[in-house]
């Protein structure tokens, strides 16, 4: 008798990603999930986490300090939607402004604000909060859940099944279709093993987002 085509699909009611808007790595990773969610039966909870949190009070070059002092708009637009309108906006508005960001390659995050939340169909004014701390408290928790699941030596991305979180997967390109679900059956594994901890080789590519 030939099985169902789906009879050997492993299933996990949950993933939690968290993501900073400005990570080209966590961009790659949310690409991933948003194939395994085509493959596999999950469903995906987006936060948001900060470089910028993270990276307070650490001594940085110049440049990535800049970087870093840049990145809160993004994440903060992100968190003051998610509040203003609910879970439901964080993914599309995160679509709308890392298409934006990273193979679109556009530096003027003003203008990719607006456009992302016009794209979105957001109020234009929740552009404000790229220059206010009125949300960071609403950030921070965010930023924090996930620092406690990997603790602070890690960066983004943060992926979290059934409550066991790792940084990563770091992956250039995105793997899609099934290659995408098989690589989510071994990280479903590897979080099932509770003292697995890290696996990880040098990176020889940046990003590839085409």
């Amino acid at each position: 008798m030939t099985s169902a085509p789906h009879a050997e699909r492993q299933t996990t009611t949950f993933a939690d990603l968290w993501f900073d808007p400005i990570c080209p790595w966590a961009w790659m990773t949310s690409r991933w999930l948003g194939e395994v969610a085509a493959t596999r039966d999950i469903t995906v909870r987006w936060h948001v986490m900060s470089l910028a949190v993270l990276n307070e009070g650490r001594d940085l070059s110049e440049k990535y300090r800049r970087m870093m002092d840049d990145g809160w708009g993004p994440v903060r637009v992100v968190t003051a939607a998610r509040l203003a309108h609910g879970d439901d906006v964080v993914k599309p508005l995160y679509d709308a402004i890392g298409t934006r960001l990273h193979p679109g390659g556009r530096k003027d995050k003003d203008a990719v604000l607006a456009e992302a939340l016009a794209e979105v169909g957001l109020p234009a004014a929740l552009a404000g909060a790229a220059t206010s701390a009125e949300h960071d408290d609403a950030l921070r928790a965010s930023h924090a859940e996930a620092m406690a699941l990997v603790g602070e030596d890690v960066g983004t991305p943060v992926v979290a099944i059934g409550g066991v979180g790792f940084f990563g997967p770091v992956v250039t390109p995105a793997p899609t279709g099934e290659e995408a679900g098989r690589l989510w059956d071994g990280l479903v594994l590897m979080t099932s093993v509770p003292g697995f901890y890290e696996l990880k080789r040098t990176r020889t590519d940046g990003p590839i987002f085409g």
